[in-house]
């Protein structure tokens, strides 16, 4: 792509691309240094470090240099990253363990730039904007995140018992949900709004269907529910609560635990509510719809048969649609070829067939990291 001496890289979308990718400014400086032509001096960590701060200009030559060491259209490195509304902002994310620092930078990255990349081909798509049906719930001394739930349910027209297909829920009511290989095994999904912006979950392609369900109720609830930073531990329960009674609704458990428990009909309640035995066992415990006693004696019976690593039962995940409907309107309806429907996603032809293209088949191609 020829790039035009008024172009000139931003600063912040330096620093996003280079974190999407997972590369220090050592690795950025590397990768330029090789792509470069034979006999052009070294670029140095300085160099990198000095553009992503704004203090020197990187336009010209060297931008589509820096473009190919990220492996970016030039043009996406023009972008600001605040006026093209894909600042990072806050952002929620359901992790079982401590993820480090870089690799939360890398999620938070790949985040604002599917949000660049879905308006994007919405717009070139030429997809009717409808308002999305997100409600805001505040939580005060009358209304839980149990509350929250139900409201949703409610706004959202869900009938009683299990949620049929919880991304395709979220996508009826406006929210875009896209599935990427996140990298690790210990972050399942991670979500961000912020008005007027539409709705954006990024859900982990590593994590097991029952588990996905939840994680993506469990962001349902931040959104929903967070607007502003808080306590980060009463938010987690405050969306652990809401997941619980968005999945699994307290009248209805309680009728399906009426008869007792015990592992046979742990599993079959797996199959109707499509959830973990764990975590149908521990929202009868909440509910009180069994003892203590009761509870204990099948968690030691599935510590017993390995059930708390690997469940029976397994779960579908589920998939997004909105997307492929989106891509697939793009290529056989407006008749796009692949080279212009990832210059309206801001990326090379070679990464939107394999992220938007090829689906499902593109996933977890790297090794998990902790």
């Amino acid at each position: 792509m020829a790039v035009t001496g008024a172009l000139q890289a931003q600063s912040g979308m330096l620093v996003l691309a280079r974190e999407s990718r997972g590369m220090t400014q050592v690795d950025v400086a590397a990768a330029m240094t090789k792509m470069a032509p034979a006999g052009a001096a070294a670029v140095s960590q300085g160099y990198v470090s000095r553009a992503e701060s704004g203090r020197l200009t990187v336009g010209e030559d060297r931008l589509e240099l820096y473009a190919a060491a990220l492996g970016y259209p030039p043009d996406l490195l023009c972008l600001d990253p605040q006026v093209s509304g894909v600042g990072v902002g806050l952002i929620h994310h359901r992790k079982r363990a401590v993820l480090s620092a870089p690799a939360l930078r890398r999620i938070h990255a790949q985040l604002a730039l599917v949000r660049l990349q879905m308006t994007g081909i919405t717009q070139a798509a030429s997809a009717a904007s409808s308002p999305h049906r997100f409600p805001r719930v505040t939580l005060d001394d009358l209304t839980t995140a149990k509350d929250a739930a139900r409201q949703v349910r409610r706004a959202w027209d869900l009938p009683p018992g299990p949620v049929a297909d919880v991304i395709a829920s979220i996508e009826d009511a406006g929210g875009w949900v896209v599935v990427r290989n996140l990298g690790s095994e210990l972050l399942d999904a991670v979500s961000q709004w912020d008005d007027p912006q539409v709705p954006l979950m990024l859900v982990n392609d590593h994590a097991p269907g029952d588990r996905c369900r939840f994680s993506v109720a469990h962001e349902l609830g931040h959104l929903v529910m967070h607007t502003g930073p808080g306590t980060p531990s009463e938010q987690e329960k405050q969306a652990d609560a809401f997941a619980a009674e968005f999945l699994m609704p307290a009248a209805d458990i309680r009728k399906a635990f009426s008869g007792g428990v015990d592992l046979a009909r742990l599993a079959e309640l797996k199959r109707i509510w499509r959830v973990s035995m764990s975590a149908l066992l521990r929202r009868a415990l909440t509910l009180n719809a069994i003892t203590e006693w009761q509870y204990r004696t099948v968690m030691v019976e599935m510590s017993a048969l390995g059930y708390r690593t690997a469940e029976p039962v397994e779960v579908a995940p589920e998939r997004p649609q909105h997307v492929r409907a989106l891509v697939n309107s793009l290529l056989s309806v407006r008749g796009l070829t692949v080279d212009q429907a990832a210059a309206c996603a801001r990326l090379l032809p070679e990464d939107f067939k394999r992220l938007y293209v090829a689906g499902d088949r593109s996933l977890s191609p790297e090794p998990l990291r902790r």
